[in-house]
């Protein structure tokens, strides 16, 4: 028998507080009564504080996917060379992308459970004078590293190359710094480190951006992809390209009210928080992490290195089915499992249920691990922290 979903622990969407789901269900408004047109100004201003920046913010009216494809769209031309940094599924879709685009791609490469590193970009870029553009993931949700975001942006920034980070899991769950790391176009969701619900993509985009994109025959207008229509219309004119979902909305804010009444900077701690906890008790518990090495974890999500002949679908399911926590797979990355601390789950007991939920789904698999010893650990840390 299946039992009751008692705690999402997925790696996004992830639980959202009461005080969101209010927000969520605050009355719908016309999307041009001046109340609700404060509303969404003031979301985007709240955004910028977030992301640390004071360049151009966009809201836009789709999950982040489409501010992912919509930036590309529009910077690249024709022939354009791109660097691309792959490390986990997300940036090897974002290489799929550049080529079907028409850009020339250039990939560095490594395993799923590694990461590209400055030295590798430094080197390359240099050997490549040709780069134009750099892709890369902050956070690689599905499999659980990071890029060195703080190193890499910088040095694009001064060899001129534009850059095009996905940030979707990583904004509020690692240091973003977008104006002092002189990124370009930065994309991210709320409903990841955020803690709001899934449907919208929020962006920033530079001067340097915008330049680039204007000047692109080839960047969609008049369609829903169309980040210059936006520029256009809502930032130049007041005037909305397409009627913008008012629940989302007023949902945005309410998260971002409480991420910035918390402060971003303790928002970014307690996930990291979070990790050491989860670190820990896995580490007594008897489980392997994905990752190679400790520094390129993610502080959002920690993923555990499953026996070759143990699927990952039927760990998630075991544990869902009879436990009630709901876990995240390794969504094509490896064979692998993630416990989440994300959002609202990013702190507490959170972490504690989900080391316990699959320390026991293991141990019911026939895995031999000191779940108790896990557990205690994870607590020892949590009393720690308090």
């Amino acid at each position: 028998m299946m039992q009751k979903l008692e705690f999402t622990l997925s790696a996004g969407p992830v639980e959202v507080t009461a005080r969101t789901l209010a927000g969520l269900a605050t009355p719908i408004q016309y999307h041009y009564d001046d109340e609700f047109q404060a509303t969404f100004r003031r979301c985007e201003a709240k955004v910028a504080e977030v992301m640390r920046t004071t360049k151009d913010v966009l809201i836009m009216q789709g999950e982040a996917i489409l501010a992912l494809e919509a930036g590309l769209r529009a910077l690249i031309t024709p022939g354009m060379h791109v660097l691309n940094l792959v490390q986990g599924v997300f940036g090897k879709g974002t290489g799929y992308w550049i080529s079907g685009f028409g850009a020339h791609l250039h990939e560095i490469e490594v395993g799923y459970d590694d990461a590209v590193t400055p030295d590798m970009v430094e080197e390359y870029l240099d050997a490549h004078p040709e780069i134009e553009m750099l892709c890369l993931v902050a956070s690689e949700t599905p499999s659980g590293t990071v890029t060195d975001v703080a190193s890499i942006g910088p040095m694009c920034r001064d060899r001129g190359i534009l850059t095009y980070i996905d940030s979707v899991s990583g904004v509020l769950g690692m240091a973003t710094l977008v104006d002092e790391w002189g990124l370009d176009y930065v994309v991210t969701g709320p409903q990841k480190c955020l803690g709001g619900a899934p449907g919208l993509s929020l962006v920033s985009v530079s001067a340097r951006a915008w330049e680039r994109i204007s000047a692109n025959p080839g960047a969609p207008r008049d369609s829903y992809l169309s980040i210059l229509d936006i520029k256009e219309k809502w930032l130049g004119e007041g005037r909305f390209p397409y009627t913008p979902s008012v629940a989302d909305i007023n949902g945005l804010e309410a998260a971002l009210d409480q991420a910035l009444e918390e402060g971003v900077d303790q928002v970014i701690a307690r996930h990291a928080a979070a990790q050491e906890l989860t670190i820990a008790g896995a580490e007594a518990m008897g489980l392997a992490f994905w990752a190679r090495r400790r520094e390129i974890m993610s502080a959002c999500v920690t993923s555990i290195r499953l026996p070759d002949d143990l699927d990952n679908a039927v760990v998630r399911d075991h544990a869902r089915h009879k436990y009630g926590v709901m876990l995240s797979h390794g969504q094509g990355a490896g064979n692998l499992i993630r416990l989440s601390h994300m959002g609202p789950t990013a702190g507490g007991f959170h972490s504690v249920v989900g080391l316990a939920a699959l320390g026991r789904t293991l141990l019911d698999l026939g895995l031999p691990l000191d779940v108790g010893g896990g557990v205690a650990a994870a607590l020892d840390v949590l009393s720690s922290q308090r």
